[in-house]
């Protein structure tokens, strides 16, 4: 079982009993600054600031004196455990080290390149490309009754022409979620509803209501109540995902231009059964 961060009762007892080797108050402390050295090996204020940026949120909690000594002591008995090992690390701890290695220094890579990538002038480029030339799209708000068969659904209607009200046969009939809702929908437009109930709407004029709709739900009876055209957004509104979709972008474009620049190499793997990697088993041989 992997060592872990002391659990939080243990801070009660470092704070009454403070480690002999915890940094003196200075006034310009630097990462560099050595605050204990084990058997030759120094650790840093540095190593001790990465390691707290790492803990859950709860050690927030955790007073910063008995923080400040735990995590000290955890470096100190860490550094004297790997010193303790008998020969090389096993096989899959190294492997662990090279994979935790190889994810810790891309991870600042992407940093770099989504931190470069947005600016004021790539996200306006990003809003014009987008929206410039967007023709206004139309929304509707309609409502529907929700039945089982085609005969469930042409009663409805003859109901509808005799002068019911439709929400009212919306509450009484519908099967779907919208029912005690008067069947009402809200606003939605393009590629929210299935294809035939979404065609059906569009032939439709306020006011009307739909012959029976056949869907893979069952049979609805459908009334557009309005329309709407939806105006291009403003930046602001949408600023949040344009820099979520730059970002994308320029990783994308990163990572094409290094495998262009580099050497991949692939050999065939289809006598290797994908299944294997639930197989931990394997790194003992």
């Amino acid at each position: 079982m992997p060592y872990r961060f002391l659990k939080l009762p243990v801070f009660a007892a470092l704070t009454a009993a403070a480690l002999t080797t915890t940094v003196q108050a200075q006034d310009t402390p630097t990462s560099d600054q050595v605050v204990a050295t084990v058997n030759g090996t120094e650790i840093t204020l540095g190593h001790m600031i990465v390691l707290r940026a790492g803990l859950p949120a709860q050690y927030a909690q955790v007073p910063p004196e008995a923080l400040f000594d735990g995590i000290l002591n955890q470096l100190v008995q860490q550094t004297l455990l790997a010193q303790s090992i008998k020969g090389d690390p096993s096989p899959q701890v190294q492997l662990m080290v090279e994979n935790e290695t190889r994810a810790i220094i891309a991870s600042e890579v992407i940093g770099d390149v989504l931190d470069d990538a947005v600016s004021d002038e790539t996200i306006q480029a990003a809003y014009e490309a987008e929206y410039s030339n967007a023709t206004p799209a139309t929304e509707y708000n309609a409502a529907h009754i929700l039945v089982e068969t085609e005969d469930e659904a042409k009663d409805l209607i003859a109901k509808l022409e005799d002068g019911a009200e439709f929400a009212a046969l919306a509450r009484e009939f519908s099967t779907g979620p919208s029912g005690p809702g008067g069947g009402e929908l809200g606003w939605f437009g393009a590629g929210v509803m299935v294809a035939p109930f979404f065609d059906a709407v569009v032939a439709l004029k306020a006011g009307e209501v739909s012959p029976p709709v056949k869907t893979d739900f069952g049979w609805h009876v459908i009334k557009l109540i309005e329309t709407r055209s939806k105006e291009r957004p403003e930046l602001d509104a949408v600023r949040a995902e344009l820099e979520d979709a730059v970002r994308s972008k320029a990783l994308d474009e990163h990572i094409s231009r290094l495998e262009a620049a580099g050497t991949v190499e692939r050999p065939d793997l289809s006598g290797i059964d994908p299944a294997i990697l639930n197989d931990p088993s394997i790194l003992d041989q």
